[in-house]
């Protein structure tokens, strides 16, 4: 289902049974307001690339928004929590709706890391608010601009959404696991948190894993450990996807040319950045913006 009202789009892509994706996109200079009834049996995870929405609840007695690169998850199986959504403009949306059965059935064997799978919290209510991480993000982005034929469309977007849920969760993977000792230190945690701030504060020239370590007071073993049992990814492969995905948007923004945004993220010479921003998105800056403008 596919409607456009204005500038501000929507569409409904059914993936299967119980497993649904929304897409919303308002480009208009409008508030668009959003509404549909939604099983308690069914989990809901929006994820905001851009700008700002607002959800109502209990006849907008209370609210919460969900902000510019966040991610929510709501999972209440004692009473239904209808989606009644207000998009700001400038706001792209992406919403998955997927019945509590079919969640169990994909990640049947890490119920234990996923805590609303478990037995005790079964039949308990469960929220969360977490930055999207910078992988997730590209799937988004790769699930918005996907211009492939309609008949496979939703083969190619029911891939990119397992491969969204895996990319999800996956920081959660080691919890019990052998650098659970390390989370335990909270000021380790803050020290962690100071390293990802300052590496994307420094993205064009960032320091080097010694000189990152020294700086936020770790050795370089903690500093590894703790940072991809944090974010799920090694300092710099992480900082890879970041600056790339900060060049997607500065490209968007119709600002810089190519060569601008490739030094603002760091590349000295455009080859570099092309290559790199290729490797990431399999299209050469260039040609996204071009896909952009269609």
């Amino acid at each position: 289902m596919f409607k456009n009202v204005g500038e501000s789009t929507f569409e409904e892509i059914n993936l299967e049974k119980g497993f649904y994706v929304l897409h919303f996109q308002n480009e208009s200079k409008e508030v668009q307001s959003f509404e549909r009834e939604i099983s308690s049996t069914f989990i809901q995870m929006h994820f905001c690339l851009r700008g700002n929405s607002k959800f109502l609840f209990n006849n907008s007695s209370y609210s919460f928004d969900v902000l510019d690169n966040r991610s929510i998850l709501l999972y209440n199986p004692q009473r239904t929590l209808p989606i009644n959504l207000e998009i700001q403009p400038k706001t792209t949306l992406i919403s998955l709706l997927i019945s509590i059965e079919k969640f169990h059935s994909l990640f049947s064997k890490e119920s234990g890391y996923i805590p609303f799978l478990s037995d005790e919290n079964s039949n308990r209510k469960f929220y969360d608010d977490t930055e999207t991480k910078p992988t997730v993000s590209i799937v988004l982005q790769q699930i918005i601009n996907s211009n492939i034929n309609s008949s496979i469309r939703e083969l190619y977007v029911k891939g990119k959404v397992y491969e969204l849920l895996s990319l999800h969760f996956q920081q959660e993977e080691n919890t019990n696991g052998e650098y659970c000792p390390f989370l335990v230190d909270e000021q380790n945690v803050i020290k962690i948190r100071k390293a990802k701030e300052i590496i994307i504060a420094r993205m064009s020239e960032p320091p080097s894993l010694q000189e990152l370590a020294n700086e936020i007071g770790l050795n370089l073993k903690k500093l590894k450990e703790g940072f991809k049992q944090i974010y799920g990814d090694s300092v710099f492969s992480f900082l890879f996807d970041y600056k790339m995905e900060h060049a997607r948007r500065l490209l968007e923004s119709n600002q810089y040319n190519v060569n601008e945004v490739g030094l603002k993220v760091g590349y000295s010479t455009a080859s570099h950045f092309i290559a790199a921003f290729k490797k990431k998105f399999g299209t050469t800056p260039k040609k996204y913006v071009m896909s952009l403008n269609k």
